[in-house]
């Protein structure tokens, strides 16, 4: 899972970072508006953590970028302005939840998990489709209720695909999700085929359906 962390605070950043990357998340720091704007017109992420005040100006700008480019990022205000006022302008611009500064990092957590499962998969931590199933907080994957053994980014891979059930997928756009903006850095996205080569086979030998097909010249889809 991706997240867009918009924050000035550099210790504050490197403590949301630390954590979140130790519960597998892939967390994209940026301080400046000019740099999320780059970020949000480039990628996707299955949650953006936006801080309102910024060196270059107000974070609401993020969310006017968002709701004016019909993007369906989620959206978790952090923010010291705790006024009534301020939290009705997020809501009514598209944020999805408001966390009031300071905050224990392990409520952040809970907050980004459950926007998540909001977002993408019907508010449920068990996400199941037919003889699949994903626990969405152990990240535990069993076929006909054996459990199978998945790598992390096996498992980003599946849960990203069966978001976007029924949806095309690019190379480009999987190599993005499981390896952020370093994906831009390498020659060619071979790694993406690698991972799902071995993410079909692992879950056929486990009994189950093919469900992920290749579109040729275009990418893979997860085929209900």
């Amino acid at each position: 899972m991706k997240i867009l962390l918009i924050e000035d605070e550099l210790e504050l950043s490197k403590s949301i970072q630390q954590y979140l990357n130790g519960y597998d998340f892939l967390c994209e720091p940026v301080a400046h508006l000019k740099g999320a704007f780059e970020k949000i017109a480039m990628y996707q992420y299955d949650c953006i953590l936006l801080d309102l005040s910024l060196p270059d100006g107000d974070g609401f700008e993020i969310l006017r970028e968002l709701k004016n480019t019909n993007k369906e990022d989620g959206v978790i205000i952090i923010s010291a302005k705790s006024t009534l006022d301020t939290r009705i302008e997020g809501f009514n611009l598209g944020a999805d939840d408001f966390l009031v500064k300071p905050f224990h990092l392990s409520e952040l957590l809970v907050r980004i998990q459950a926007l998540i499962r909001r977002k993408q998969f019907g508010g449920n931590n068990i996400l199941v489709h037919n003889e699949i199933e994903i626990n969405l907080l152990s990240k535990a994957v069993t076929v006909n209720k054996s459990k199978i053994d998945l790598t992390k980014t096996e498992i980003d891979l599946l849960l990203f695909l069966i978001g976007n059930k029924n949806k095309v997928l690019s190379k480009s756009a999987i190599a993005e999700h499981l390896s952020g903006d370093m994906a831009d850095m390498l020659d060619n996205h071979d790694f993406v085929y690698a991972h799902i080569k071995n993410l079909k086979r692992k879950l056929k030998k486990a009994g189950s359906d093919d469900y992920i097909k290749t579109v040729y010249g275009l990418g893979y889809k997860y085929q209900e």
